[in-house]
């Protein structure tokens, strides 16, 4: 991505169409960590990951077809669509799930909300220019917003070989997540519309757990239950179809960065969903917490300034 395309991206006042997507990728985010529960069980991970992304797939291909868009490409674009699909739709939810085989799920929510800062480190050093200084201010703020909602969880959490073995997973697939969200930006800078790349991605990305499936001798059967199927379609349209073309469109309006910032809010939409669902209650840190991810999204979403860090 050039300098300036990220520029202009990153200093951009969000338009009415950008609030309507980052609130439609926080929402659907948000509620797939109830629907990845119901996944969890006798299916392997690399099986549950090939059906999500192949019907998903099988969706953006349809909206191609009634979208036309052009989708002859050349070979060095479709090698960016392959690590786009490796790193956003496979290895991202792959390290995630080994992760969550050793750490609480509030951890999960922690490690993941990163991707805000990550993203604007990324961002920063392909443009070769420093973000801008409120942004960087709110995302730190989401990020210790969302430790201090997780806090009980964390404090419980047992720092043994296995708990550092599943922080280093869930650590990868973050910064998975966040090389695949620059390589989008790349390709939109490219007038590669979102579409197409998600096509061509999610496709990619169910190929590679389809393989993965394969060499660890993983069946292809799904459970024939209506949790299972109902949240593996679920996780297929609304919060693969519908949720990643929202983000990676949010990616290429108004940066990497600040787009990243749903991974800081979504966790705290799904903590409401928990209490009602659950029955959680928010203890009185998890209320500074909260306080803290609100103030830090104004940061980040509110009105563009220019004052930036110094340039290193």
């Amino acid at each position: 991505m050039t300098a300036s395309a990220s520029v202009s991206a990153q200093d951009r006042t969000p338009a009415a169409r950008d609030y309507v997507l980052f609130a439609i990728v926080v929402l659907s985010w948000s509620a797939s960590w109830y629907a990845i529960k119901l996944q969890l069980g006798e299916v392997a991970v690399s099986t549950s990951l090939f059906w999500r992304f192949a019907i998903a797939a099988a969706c953006m291909w349809v909206w191609v077809a009634i979208s036309g868009k052009r989708m002859r490409f050349g070979a060095r674009t479709h090698l960016a669509f392959a690590a786009m699909g490796l790193f956003i739709f496979c290895l991202n939810f792959t390290l995630f799930y080994w992760g969550g085989n050793y750490l609480i799920s509030g951890l999960l929510s922690v490690v993941f909300s990163l991707a805000s800062i990550i993203n604007l480190v990324m961002a920063a050093v392909l443009a070769k220019n420093a973000p801008r200084l409120k942004v960087v201010i709110g995302a730190l703020l989401g990020f210790i917003g969302i430790a201090l909602m997780f806090w009980p969880e964390i404090a419980g959490q047992s720092w043994t070989g296995a708990g550092m073995l599943g922080l280093a997973l869930c650590m990868c697939g973050t910064i998975s997540f966040c090389i695949g969200s620059q390589i989008s930006a790349t390709l939109q800078a490219k007038s590669i519309s979102v579409v197409a790349a998600s096509a061509f991605g999610m496709s990619y990305g169910a190929f590679f757990s389809l393989i993965f499936a394969l060499v660890w001798d993983h069946s292809l059967s799904v459970e024939w239950t209506l949790p299972y199927l109902g949240s593996l379609i679920f996780l297929a349209i609304v919060s693969s179809v519908i949720a990643f073309w929202s983000y990676l469109n949010l990616v290429g309006s108004i940066g990497a960065g600040r787009a990243g910032y749903a991974t800081v809010i979504f966790p705290v939409v799904a903590l409401v969903i928990s209490a009602v669902l659950e029955g959680y209650a928010f203890p009185a840190v998890a209320i500074w917490g909260l306080a803290l991810v609100l103030f830090g999204n104004v940061l980040v979403l509110g009105r563009s300034q220019r004052t930036q860090l110094p340039r290193s």
